[in-house]
């Protein structure tokens, strides 16, 4: 059976080669969900801070008027 060398906790472990790749797999989805998470904060912050400096907030009713 193929071993493999993973670092846990800074100490360095030999395992079989599965459990390494399990092992990296799930570091591989946190940091993944990590970065969608932080990427969703940021939009939502643009686009938040976009509305409250606008400023002039308008209802649908007024839009409508206005186009008419």
């Amino acid at each position: 059976m193929s071993k493999d060398v993973i670092n846990v906790d800074g100490e360095d472990r030999v395992v079989r080669e599965d459990t390494a790749k399990s092992y990296r797999g799930v570091v591989w989805a946190l940091l993944s969900v990590a970065g969608f998470v932080i990427i969703a904060a940021i939009l939502f912050f643009v686009f938040l801070s976009g509305s409250v400096t606008e400023g002039d907030i308008k209802s649908p009713a007024e839009i409508e008027k206005k186009r008419q």
